[in-house]
């Protein structure tokens, strides 16, 4: 199994920032398709955002998270971040970070094979 282990959640107030980190232990994974979900209670897993992890950097966004959130990676460091600026109340959910998602069905949850604890983010209103 791959090791994915992810930090940076909190409690933040509604228009605040937080960057959550997702580390691969002892390995490398260019070319790999990566990608964040939520999850609040009582809801569906729920897709943020996802990149190709390569120079390209090529990206995907919920509608709801576009133009506040970024997804980014670090290729010396095995580790990829989400940034979330503005956050809403809406957004209070526990994030997943996961890996080896297939690119045209990367907003499928089920088309991960290696994913995270979770970490919890509350946004508070």
């Amino acid at each position: 199994q791959v090791q994915l282990v992810e930090s940076g959640g909190g409690l933040v107030q509604a228009g605040g920032s937080l960057r959550l980190s997702c580390t691969a232990s002892g390995r490398t994974f260019s070319n790999y398709v990566m990608g964040w979900f939520r999850q609040a209670p009582g809801k569906e897993r729920e897709f943020v955002c996802a990149l190709i992890w390569s120079n390209t950097g090529t990206t995907d966004y919920a509608a709801s998270v576009k133009g506040r959130f970024t997804i980014s990676r670090d290729n010396a460091k095995n580790t990829m971040y989400l940034q979330m600026n503005s956050l809403k109340p809406e957004d209070t959910a526990v994030y997943y970070c996961a890996v080896d998602g297939r690119w045209p069905s990367r907003r499928d949850y089920r088309e991960y094979d290696y994913w995270a604890q979770g970490t919890q983010v509350t946004v508070a209103s």
